[in-house]
Formats: structure tokens, C-alpha cells, sequence
């Protein structure tokens, strides 16, 4: 590979992560409107919670898919919320523990067109 197609590869790279929407943050829901998801693909929102952060979130598609939040710990996925097969949904869970969780859309073999609402909540004192 010439050195001039590296850099290419390099530029599209970064311009790519750069697009990247920013990380959900507390007092600033996040609203997604008619996100194609395609057959067996997902789409991940992730997020750092304090303990006794609350996630809120709702979503409709136009066909059944599944969601989950889930975090890392170790090596190991957990998955505290599971919604198989469904077209809509809305629901809160309260963080355990200060670390980075995931909300995941995963469509099935239909493709969906997907709404979407995420807000962190910071917790009553």
C-alpha cells in the first residue's frame, strides 16, 4: 500500500470517529428519529452512571427486536435489562455502581426502523 493511500484510510478513519455522536451525559436526553437498524445489526448508546444515577428510556420500532442494558465487569457482560422480541418499550434502572453501561437496540432478521429517547437522571437528595 502506497504511503498516500495510508494516509487516505487515516483521514476517512478520523473523520469517521469524529461523527461519532458524544457520549449521553446527565440534564442532556438524547432523542433518535427513524434510525435504520438493518437484519442482525445493533445500535449501542454508552454511558457513564454514578451510583444512584437513573437511565430512563423509550423506544418504539416498527417491527420486534430486542434491547438491553448491560456493562462490563471483568471479562464478563451483565445484563441487568432484557426485552426480547418487542416493538416498544419504556422503563428506568438505577445504577449499582459508578461505571460505563451500554443501552443496545438488536434487530432480528427484519430490519426496523427504530425511535429512540435516552436521559440520565441525576439522583434526588
Amino acid at each position: 500500500m502506497s504511503r498516500r493511500a495510508a494516509l487516505a484510510g487515516i483521514v476517512v478513519a478520523s473523520s469517521l470517529a469524529a461523527c461519532a455522536a458524544p457520549r449521553l451525559a446527565p440534564g442532556e436526553p438524547r432523542e433518535v428519529r427513524a434510525l435504520p437498524l438493518p437484519p442482525f445489526q445493533e445500535n449501542e448508546e454508552c454511558f457513564a452512571m454514578d451510583r444512584g444515577e437513573e437511565l430512563r428510556w423509550r423506544f418504539a420500532a416498527d417491527g420486534p427486536l430486542d434491547f438491553r442494558v448491560q456493562f462490563r465487569d471483568g471479562k464478563a457482560v451483565v445484563v441487568p435489562v432484557v426485552r426480547e422480541r418487542v416493538a416498544a418499550d419504556s422503563g428506568r434502572f438505577v445504577a449499582l455502581a459508578a461505571q460505563d453501561y451500554c443501552a443496545v437496540w438488536e434487530a432480528g432478521r427484519i430490519g426496523v426502523l427504530l425511535d429512540y429517547a435516552l436521559e440520565l437522571a441525576r439522583p434526588q437528595r
